[in-house]
């Protein structure tokens, strides 16, 4: 039985490709460790993350370390895939010569056939899943047809491509039988979901459907795009009980000279719609944003105004990155990388400074208020749970403090007595 190292860097859409892996690693009677340690197994995989430069530094930071455990006998075999790797194969191949083999995003079979085992095709959709058991990611689509300026991501992952609706289905029925309580809808444009394979937006249709399946307690969605928002979605959100009335939709930016530098495709006008919509069609939403500072040619100006609509929207979450000049995209190959890394740095911390002080004041507000929540840990003799406002590893955390042993991965009522910038604390109600 070989023991293979499955190290996962990036996002959620690499786990999934991680688990997948997994699922034929086992069926070829190999022994899986996710993230384990350097010596843990004599086979490792890193699936790396190319999309920023932070993300590209982790994944060389990381391969380096495998190279080191290979030279000093700790490993026999080191095998690297994912976006760095599809990206800058032959540079990585000549530069970090000590891998065994690079592999591209999408290289399953690739991957098995160098460990001399078959490919199961009656195993595609089936995982073996490295996230606790009572929560995991769906994948509803690869790739992204959109041109924003800064992305590299169509460049890694291609055209966008829809998994057919009867597919997913019957992963999330897979995954709801195996224990899964929450199931989280990625992609890199949920918005574009079904268009490619029904010439019609779907994704209305697939939230009606995994709605429809029994003892799946939360839906939340990821990853939406202000062009062509399914509105329709919207309605389905809103009625359907297992449905976290929950929107994640990066704008990146309000001020339509970025916008415009950005290549997104709207103005700010059309943001300001689709908050107004979401809000006036959603009861209780809870809306997540991600946002870039330091774009190029981003004035103070433009990031006034950033700052201002920060403030008035008063967004439930929100995010922020550095602009990172990315080679072979628009920006990167036509563009001036003008912004200082020092002022890229002090925006980000402003906006962040912003936030916290409505995430302080929303989280105020829910003093004294009863919630559902979901059990994820327990830390320090505290249980950590979430609500439905809250996705896992990026928003807020419910702090449970109960004298009865609580099950992880089970639902309870809380009270809210005090309240952080991003942390409730409760108290278990009997």
């Amino acid at each position: 039985m070989q023991k293979i190292n499955l190290i996962t860097l990036g996002c959620s859409k690499n786990l999934v490709d991680t688990e997948n892996l997994a699922t034929q690693l086992n069926a070829g009677n190999c022994k899986i460790v996710f993230d384990g340690n350097v010596s843990e197994s004599r086979i490792a995989i890193i699936n790396t993350c190319g999309f920023i430069n932070d993300a590209k530094q982790e994944s060389i930071d990381t391969i380096l370390n495998y190279v080191s455990a290979k030279e000093e006998n700790k490993i026999d075999k080191l095998f690297v895939t994912g976006c760095l790797s599809e990206r800058y194969k032959d540079s990585l191949r000549k530069e970090i010569p000590e891998v065994d083999k690079y592999f591209g995003a999408d290289s399953l079979k690739d991957i098995l056939q160098s460990l001399k085992l078959d490919f199961k095709k009656e195993l595609l959709g089936e995982r073996t899943k490295s996230t606790p058991s009572h929560f995991a990611y769906l994948k509803i689509s690869e790739g992204c047809n959109r041109k924003c300026s800064f992305c590299a991501i169509p460049l890694i992952r291609g055209k966008h491509k829809s998994t057919p609706i009867e597919i997913l289905i019957s992963q999330a029925k897979n995954l709801v039988e195996n224990g899964v309580k929450e199931i989280i809808l990625i992609a890199q444009d949920s918005s574009m979901y079904g268009y490619d394979l029904y010439k019609e937006y779907k994704l209305a249709n697939l939230l009606e459907q995994l709605s429809e399946i029994e003892d799946l307690e939360w839906i939340r969605l990821h990853y939406t795009y202000p062009v062509n928002f399914p509105i329709d979605a919207l309605k389905v959100i809103n009625d359907k009980k297992n449905i976290c009335n929950y929107i994640d939709i990066p704008f990146q930016h309000i001020s339509s000279n970025v916008l415009k530098n950005m290549k997104r495709g709207h103005d700010d006008k059309k943001i300001y719609e689709l908050i107004d919509l979401f809000r006036n069609t959603i009861t209780n939403l809870s809306l997540r944003t991600t946002l870039i500072v330091g774009h190029p040619n981003e004035a103070e100006q433009d990031f006034e105004e950033l700052k201002q609509f920060v403030r008035q929207s008063k967004f439930d979450r929100l995010g922020v990155f550095t602009y990172s000049h990315e080679e072979n995209t628009y920006a990167g190959d036509n563009m001036q990388d003008n912004v200082s890394e020092e002022i890229k740095m002090k925006r980000a911390e402003e906006i962040m400074e912003i936030q916290q002080e409505i995430s302080l004041q929303n989280n105020t507000k829910k003093i004294g208020e009863i919630f559902r929540v979901l059990i994820d840990r327990v830390e320090n003799e505290k249980y950590i749970g979430r609500t439905e406002f809250d996705s896992p590893e990026v928003d807020n955390e419910v702090i449970i403090e109960s004298d009865k042993q609580l099950k992880i991965g089970e639902f309870y009522k809380v009270k809210i007595f005090d309240a952080l910038e991003f942390d409730l604390f409760a108290k278990l109600l009997d």
